[in-house]
């Protein structure tokens, strides 16, 4: 599943999911590398 994370106060990356972690943050991968932050929550149009 295609997800957003937030690294540091402003970049945001967004990759496939590997993994949840047991702090509730996501790991991502983008091409070959893997990416460990907070997830941005996602909004549904009404």
């Amino acid at each position: 599943m295609l997800r957003t994370i937030k690294i540091g106060s402003s970049l945001l990356i967004q990759g496939f999911v590997v993994r949840t972690l047991s702090d509730g943050k996501l790991v991502v991968r983008v091409d070959d590398k893997l990416f460990t932050g907070t997830p941005v929550p996602t909004v549904r149009a009404a």
